[in-house]
């Protein structure tokens, strides 16, 4: 979620910090912060606050947990200046201690909450943002509360020495410091829809401490008039008794509290009553104050106990109700009992606070698709029937769905009852039940994650099972009618969810099932389902009628599901000639490409339908439409030379790379195929491109250690090296030689002019870096074929200069391999490639020889050492290995 901090200093002194998420209710429980829109003490229902308030300096928020700490100090306090002003005011007619001392010393923590009223932040009425303006906050409370929590603060002493002649009461003033007690309705007020309380004893001690205080200020008014009315005998304390005043403090309070309860509960007057016009006329008030008193208190406890009992009573006369109309109807015993525990259960999750679905219900639907997506989403995931839809979906229907409680041995579906939901089982066990010949057979059960009642709904026939409760369980229900809405605009999804079901008939092996699978295959063929289809689920199917019917009312031959992927690529890869050419008839793209590069003709060349693929090839598709590297990659990892034949067939250029940079050649390196290296070399890949990661084949056959790969690509490059030398030169050589020891330096004239070797010096001058040298190499050299001749071992011929070639006779060797017991070995031709030489080690000894070795053991990795008569020894043991 965003946040949004405004701390631009010209906004009038609005700051609000707006927020949401865990992580900032995480932080405001931290800081204490609460949610109010007010400065009470504590929020409605206890919700915390989902503002995170950045105010300026030395301002103080009213969220901060001090300031709530304060807030709450002054509350005690306000109790006690509750109980003391009439106190005073009726009772003391000058300062008395410790009272006075407790005073000033209240009035001084007030004197604060006054300075710090000016730093405190408030809420704009309009805006809801927090004001931290000092000039605006100093403003408001001036012009509101200040004068009379200033007046209500200052010292009852300092106000009798200003008015010393004419304002002798000592309590009158202090009564203004009642204005104190707004604190306390505040705090009611919130306690009352505070979640962390309970209702009824908020309510029963707000209504106490008003019935407290009413009966306190009743009797110290009271006491007030007698004590200064003139004829202390023509009083109601004084009747008989003039020097009540000499009596002790204590007697005297109890004596007034005494007459107004007695009064306040209407059952006085037999003892103590009003003797002059003074009283009478404050009875009278006080009578009509107890009237609404009275009522008042009456019906706020009348209210908490019918609230307590009224679920109670409401539960027995629906028992009673249903019992009634049972008995009234002859229901069998069964179908009362189950009405009777229906009833019962609901009444028992009501009482427990399990109103699931009703909370739900009050909430915005965002808060209640969260919630539900939050319970529910993981179990609708893995059911069978959803397996394999977007996210989307699975959302949209969680949304949607309604939980429901039921107790043990009640039925949820009747059999042969009309489709009109299908449940998901949250928790518990249900029985599937048939009835036949009016005998119930269980036939079978569903357990928490399960659907029961899905066919029906599917498949638009009347329900195959009852299906009825084994214990208390909770299912999600969703209307056949919201299903079909929300599947009308997720056609892709609604296609696998029919795909699921279908595939769910097939797995159960069940007559029944086979039959409801038989009929629902037909009713898809004829398109009598409501339940939408798309192209993909008939071509998936191989129902060429249902794709021509679906393509006759004018559904897109181009359509595609969440990948990307048309029919047109489903039916290429099954093979099904006849889809195929339907959806070309109705305008399908030969050359659609889904999300992964992928074109039907590719589809049909990896499944080997040739047929499909001329057909694809005679409408227009063509490969490099697609992601050949992808291709490509793909079958040098499967090892498929004959599909890298068939892209190069179809016109595919294998050496190009996907989308990670790797090429064809890279894969074919890393599974170690030499023969797919070798036809991508034919086909000129590059052995020096890197990936995306800087990884050349050269460098992946060296790394992995595949040493004939590498010693091809030591050819290869020799090879690349000569050929470069030979265009730029001009010069025909007359055989093959290794670039790092000899130059080519002859060209073809009346006599062939000799070779000479590079010397070491002359390599190191070279800007080219020197290569390893390898061993025996002069042999095999043109200097060296040419010594040869002369002792008659090889014949050399020149030819003329129009077909410049050497001509050589072929090199016979000895083949052995002792380890596979043969030491004398066998005469043979020397072979043209090194590879085809190790072929012979398969054909003469029934293995592929992992190293070639002279009579004295070095290591021969390349057919030029080889002279004739040469003795090679076929070895099963890789040389690194053993070293």
């Amino acid at each position: 979620m965003a946040q949004i901090f405004d701390t631009n200093p010209n906004n009038n002194g609005f700051r609000v910090s707006l927020c949401g998420g865990a992580q900032e209710l995480e932080q405001m429980s931290r800081d204490g912060s609460q949610y109010s829109l007010s400065t009470a003490i504590l929020p409605s229902l206890g919700a915390r606050s989902n503002r995170r308030v950045q105010l300026r300096n030395f301002i103080i928020s009213p969220y901060d947990r001090r300031y709530r700490a304060w807030e709450t100090y002054l509350v005690v306090l306000v109790l006690y200046t509750a109980w003391v002003s009439p106190f005073e005011f009726g009772f003391l007619k000058k300062p008395r201690q410790p009272l006075s001392i407790i005073d000033n010393v209240v009035n001084g923590f007030f004197a604060i909450d006054i300075v710090l009223t000016f730093f405190l932040a408030y809420l704009d009425r309009s805006t809801y943002l927090l004001v931290d303006d000092r000039k605006k906050i100093a403003w408001r409370y001036a012009s509101t509360w200040l004068v009379f929590d200033v007046i209500s603060t200052i010292p009852s002493e300092l106000v009798r020495k200003i008015f010393s002649g004419t304002f002798q009461s000592y309590g009158l003033f202090n009564m203004l410091r009642l204005w104190r007690l707004r604190r306390v309705s505040s705090l009611f007020a919130r306690l009352e829809k505070d979640r962390n309380f309970n209702y009824f004893w908020v309510r029963c001690a707000k209504l106490i401490a008003v019935t407290l205080f009413a009966v306190h200020c009743a009797g110290c008014f009271y006491y007030y008039l007698a004590a200064h009315y003139p004829n202390k005998g023509k009083t109601w304390i004084g009747y008989g008794n003039e020097d009540f005043e000499q009596e002790s403090l204590w007697i005297r309070y109890v004596t007034s509290m005494y007459w107004s309860i007695t009064t306040l509960t209407t059952v006085g007057y037999g003892d103590l009553h009003a003797q002059n016009r003074r009283e009478m006329i404050f009875v009278i008030c006080y009578m009509l104050f107890n009237l609404g008193m009275t009522s008042y208190l009456i019906g706020n406890m009348t209210n908490l106990v019918v609230h307590g009992t009224s679920k109670t009573r409401q539960f027995r006369d629906t028992i009673q109700a249903a019992s009634s109309f049972a008995q009234r109807n002859q229901l069998p015993a069964r179908l009362q009992d189950q009405m009777l525990a229906h009833l019962c259960l609901k009444f028992r999750t009501d009482s427990e606070g399990l109103q699931q679905q009703e909370s739900l219900d009050s909430l915005p639907k965002a808060i209640r698709s969260s919630i539900s997506h939050f319970l529910f989403y993981s179990l609708l995931d893995k059911a069978y029937l959803f397996r394999g839809v977007s996210n989307d979906l699975l959302f949209q229907l969680v949304s949607e769905m309604k939980a429901e409680y039921f107790p043990p041995k009640e039925d949820v579906i009747l059999q042969n009852e009309a489709p009109t939901d299908f449940y998901v089982l949250v928790t518990g066990a249900v029985e599937l039940m048939v009835t036949r010949n009016g005998v119930e057979h269980t036939v079978g059960e569903a357990k928490a994650g399960e659907l029961c009642g899905e066919i029906g709904v599917l498949c638009y026939r009347p329900q195959l099972f009852t299906v009825r409760t084994k214990r208390l369980s909770q299912l999600l229900r969703l209307n056949r009618t919201t299903f079909l809405n929300i599947i009308q605009a997720n056609v892709g999804d609604g296609t696998v969810i029919m795909n699921n079901l279908l595939q769910h008939l097939k797995d159960i092996n069940d007559p029944l099932m086979e039959g409801v699978l038989m009929e629902t295959e037909n009713m898809l063929a004829r398109g009598r389902l409501d339940l939408p289809l798309s192209l993909c689920f008939a071509t998936l199917r191989g129902d060429d009628l249902l794709l021509q019917k679906l393509l006759k009312r004018g559904l897109d031959a181009n359509e595609s599901d969440n990948n990307g992927r048309t029919a047109l690529h489903i039916a290429a890869s099954k093979g099904n000639t006849n889809c195929v050419l339907l959806l070309l008839d109705f305008g399908a793209d030969p050359n659609s490409r889904d999300s992964e590069g992928n074109v039907p003709m590719w589809e049909a060349i990896l499944g080997g339908h040739e047929p499909v693929v001329k057909i694809l090839k005679d409408n227009g598709a063509d490969l490099l439409s697609g992601d050949v590297g992808k291709f490509s990659c793909t079958a040098a990892e499967e090892n498929k030379l004959d599909l890298l034949k068939q892209i190069v067939k179809y016109g595919g250029d294998v050496t190009l790379p996907k989308s990670n940079g790797s090429t064809a050649l890279h894969v074919a390196v890393c599974e170690g195929n030499i023969e797919i290296v070798k036809f991508l070399l034919k086909k000129g890949a590059n052995i020096d491109k890197p990936d995306d990661h800087g990884w050349t084949p050269r460098d992946l056959a060296e790394q992995q250690g595949h040493h004939d790969i590498r010693d091809l690509f030591l050819s290869v490059k020799e090879t690349d090296d000569y050929s470069q030398l030979t265009k730029t030169s001009s010069l025909m050589p007359f055989q093959r030689a290794e670039s790092r020891h000899v130059q080519f330096l002859g060209r073809f004239k009346s006599d062939p002019v000799l070779i000479r070797p590079v010397t070491q010096d002359e390599n190191e001058g070279s800007s080219q870096p020197r290569q390893r040298r390898r061993a025996n190499n002069f042999h095999n050299s043109l200097f060296g074929i040419m010594s040869n001749n002369r002792d008659g071992e090889n014949n050399i011929d020149l030819v003329s200069p129009k077909t410049p070639m050497l001509k050589e006779s072929p090199r016979r060797v000895i083949v052995s391999c002792p380890k596979k017991g043969d030491v004398q070995g066998k005469l043979v031709l020397l072979p043209q490639t090194f590879e085809d030489l190790l072929q012979v080690g398969v054909k003469k000894f029934g293995f592929l020889p992992l190293r070639v070795l002279n009579e004295e053991g070095a290591e021969i990795d390349e057919i030029e050492l080889i002279r004739d008569g040469d003795h090679l020894v076929f070895d099963t043991e890789d040389g690194e290995s053993l070293r």
